[in-house]
C-alpha cells in the first residue's frame, strides 16, 4: 500500500501542542510568542527576510526580555564544529523497515538519560486503510536539524544556534526557558524540562547526567539547568565525537536508520538522499530537514 505523504505530515501535524496552551504557563508574553513563531515561518518561507524579522521583533524582545537581540548569523562558528572536519551530518529513515518496536525510543532515553516528559525520539503510531485493506504505519521522529530552523530564529537570547555539522544546538547555561522555540518548531520535537525524575523508580538516576553538545551538567538537582529549559535531539553528539553512530541508529532491530555525511556524494546517506523514495516532512515549510525520510 502506496502511503501519501499527506499522511506522515498529519501525523506530525496531529501530534503538535497548540502554541497557546504552552506559553500560557510561561511569564513571558505569550503573543509575542506566537507572532515570533508566525513570523520565523514567514522566514523559512521566504516571504520576509532573516533581517526584516530582526527588524519587526527587536524592540518588542528587548522590552519583554531585558537583553540585546541580536540578528540571527548564517553560518556561526563555533569551535566544536571543526572536530568533524567539515561534515554535515543527516540522518535517512526508511520507513518500509520500521517494525514500530520502539528500541530507537528506549535506547535514547537511556543514552540521554531524559527525565519525564523529555523524549528525544519517539515513534508515532497509526492504522490506514479501509477494512480489510488496512495497515499499521510507524513513523519515528527525532529532532529534524533543520538547516533553516524557525527554532533558531525566535530564541530571544540566542541559546539556540546551528552548528556547521548541521545539528541544531542549544545552550542550556543560556536558555531562558521561554518556550518560544517550542511553539515556532513545525515537527515537536523540543520538549521543556520541568524538573521530574526518575529516582523513585531508578535510585542514582539523579547523580549523573549525558553530556549535551560537549557540556557536563553533573547531578540533576530543581534549580539547575538544564532543569527549567528547552531540550531536544542532539543526534547524540557525544557519540559521534567519539566516533559513534547515534544511540537510535546502532539499536535499530529492522536496520531502518542510516547516518552519515551529506556532504560526501559516496556517503550512504547522500545516495539514498537522492533516492526516488525519499522525503522531507513538512518539507512546503522550507525548514530544509536533514532527517530524510523513504517512503
Amino acid at each position: 500500500m502506496d502511503i501519501p505523504k499527506k499522511v506522515w505530515d498529519s501525523l506530525v501535524e496531529q501530534q503538535l501542542e497548540e502554541g497557546r496552551a504552552i506559553l500560557d504557563r510561561v511569564d513571558y508574553n505569550t503573543e509575542l510568542g506566537l507572532a515570533m513563531a508566525k513570523g520565523a515561518q514567514q522566514v523559512m518561507k521566504g516571504v520576509i527576510t532573516s533581517d526584516q524579522f530582526y527588524e519587526k521583533f527587536k524592540q518588542a524582545v528587548e522590552e519583554e526580555f531585558g537583553v540585546t537581540f541580536q540578528p540571527v548569523k548564517e553560518s556561526p562558528k563555533n569551535p566544536k564544529s571543526r572536530a568533524f572536519g567539515g561534515k554535515k551530518w543527516a540522518m535517512v529513515i526508511d520507513l518500509a523497515k520500521c517494525v514500530g518496536c520502539d528500541t530507537c525510543t528506549v535506547s535514547c532515553k537511556a543514552e540521554n538519560r531524559t527525565p519525564p516528559g523529555v523524549t528525544y525520539n519517539v515513534v508515532i503510531e497509526d492504522t490506514v486503510g479501509t477494512f480489510p485493506n488496512v495497515k499499521n504505519i510507524n513513523l519515528p521522529r527525532p529532532c529534524m536539524q533543520c538547516d533553516k530552523p524557525p527554532c533558531v530564529q525566535v530564541c530571544p537570547v540566542r541559546a539556540s544556534y546551528k552548528l556547521e555539522n548541521g545539528i541544531v544546538a542549544i545552550d542550556a547555561d543560556r536558555c531562558i526557558g521561554c518556550r518560544y522555540c517550542q511553539v515556532a518548531c513545525p515537527y515537536g520535537s523540543r520538549y521543556f524540562d520541568f524538573g521530574l525524575s526518575y529516582e523513585q523508580e531508578m535510585t542514582g538516576y539523579d547523580a549523573v547526567q549525558a553530556s549535551e553538545y560537549g557540556v557536563a551538567h553533573g547531578r540533576r538537582t530543581p534549580t539547575k539547568e538544564p532543569v527549567g529549559t528547552v531540550r531536544k535531539c542532539t543526534f547524540c553528539m557525544h557519540r559521534l565525537e567519539r566516533g559513534e553512530e547515534p544511540a537510535c541508529v546502532e539499536t535499530c532491530i529492522g536496520d531502518a536508520r542510516y547516518f552519515g555525511d551529506l556532504n560526501d556524494p559516496n556517503s550512504i546517506v547522500s545516495k539514498l538522499a537522492a533516492s526516488p523514495r525519499a522525503f522531507r516532512l513538512r518539507e512546503e515549510l522550507g525548514t530544509e530537514p536533514r532527517v530524510i525520510y523513504l517512503k
